[in-house]
C-alpha cells in the first residue's frame, strides 16, 4: 500500500557496511502522524527521484521488523517513489504549520518523551524547548574509519574479481565526515539542562558553505553556524526541534534522542493567515 508522506527531515550521510551510503528520511501522513525511511541511498537516486524538505512523496512501504522495532520505521520501496509538489516558504509557512503544528503533537516535556520511547510508544516527535542557551561545537574524528570504507570497497567489488580495484572511488565519491560535532544546549520545561547532537543534513551543508566562503577558515565557519543557529533560529524565529531516537539507544539510554531537524517558522506568525 502507498503513503502520501511530507518530507520534513534529512540528516547528514553516513557510512552503512550494509547499506554503504544512507540518509534518514522522515515525514508527516496527511493526518500529522511520524513516519521513518530507512535506508534511502540519497545521493545514488534518480534525479527526479532526489527528494526536497517539504515535498510531498508518494512511496509503497514495508515494516522493517528485525531489530527495529521502533514503531515509526519503515522501509521504502524505492522504485515506487514518485514526487509531488513542494510547499514552499512563499506560502508565508503557513502550510507547513498547519501539518507540523496544528495536525502535529506538540511536546515539550522531554522526560515524558523518553519514557514514551522507553515504552516503545514513538522514536520521532516536534519538541519545543523551553529555553536554547548555547550551540555546542566540538571537533571529532575527520576521517570516515579506515576498516568500514575498506569494507565497503570490497563489497562493491564482490563478483567482480578482475574489475578495476579503483572503480568504488569512480562510481561514486564517498560523503565528505563532518569535522566537528553539533548540539544544542537548552533547558526543557521542568528546568533540567540538556544537550541533544544535531544531525540534521542542514547543518552539515552550512558548514561545508560557511568553509568555502571563508576560504577554509575553521573558525569563520563555526561563527557563521553559530549565527545561523543562536541569532536566526533562537531570536528571529520560533524554533521546534524534530527529534527521533536512534536505533542502538531506542527504549533503554537515559536520553536516545537526536535532533534530526529543525522547524523555524516566523514569530508572531498568524496560523491560516499565511502570516
Amino acid at each position: 500500500m502507498k503513503e502520501r508522506i511530507l518530507i520534513t527531515v534529512k540528516t547528514y550521510p553516513t557510512l552503512s557496511t550494509k547499506y554503504e551510503e544512507t540518509v534518514c528520511t522522515a515525514g508527516l501522513r496527511e493526518d500529522g502522524s511520524w513516519v521513518r525511511l530507512y535506508p534511502v541511498p540519497f545521493r545514488k537516486l534518480e534525479e527526479y527521484k532526489k527528494y526536497h524538505k517539504y515535498q510531498w512523496m508518494t512511496v509503497k512501504l514495508h515494516s522493517r521488523g528485525g531489530k527495529d522495532r521502533r514503531p515509526e520505521s519503515f522501509v521504502p520501496e524505492i522504485d515506487t517513489i514518485e514526487m509531488g509538489e513542494i510547499i514552499s516558504p512563499a506560502h508565508q509557512w503557513s502550510e507547513r504549520c498547519r501539518f507540523v503544528l496544528e495536525k502535529g503533537i506538540i511536546y515539550d516535556d522531554m522526560t515524558k518523551l523518553i519514557e514514551l520511547a522507553n515504552e516503545n510508544t514513538l522514536s520521532l516527535a516536534t519538541y519545543k524547548p523551553k529555553e536554547i542557551l548555547d550551540l555546542i561545537v566540538e571537533p571529532v574524528e575527520r576521517n570516515w574509519p579506515k576498516e568500514k570504507l575498506k569494507l565497503l570497497r570490497n563489497k562493491h567489488r564482490q563478483g567482480d574479481l578482475f574489475g578495476d580495484p579503483d572503480q568504488f572511488e569512480k562510481d561514486f565519491k564517498v560523503v565528505e565526515k563532518l569535522p566537528y560535532k553539533f548540539s544544542y544546549l537548552f533547558e526543557d520545561k521542568n528546568g533540567e539542562i540538556r544537550r541533544l547532537m544535531i544531525e540534521d543534513w542542514e547543518i552539515g551543508a552550512l558548514y561545508w558553505n560557511c568553509l568555502k566562503k571563508a576560504k577554509g577558515d575553521e573558525q569563520i565557519a563555526i561563527q557563521k553556524v553559530r549565527e545561523k543557529y543562536l541569532d536566526d533560529f533562537v531570536q528571529k524565529r520560533d524554533l521546534y526541534l524534530f527529534v527521533g531516537t536512534t536505533l542502538r539507544f531506542h527504549g533503554w539510554t537515559p536520553n536516545p534522542f537526536v535532533i534530526i531537524g529543525t522547524f523555524t517558522p516566523p514569530k508572531n506568525r498568524i496560523l491560516g493567515l499565511g502570516l
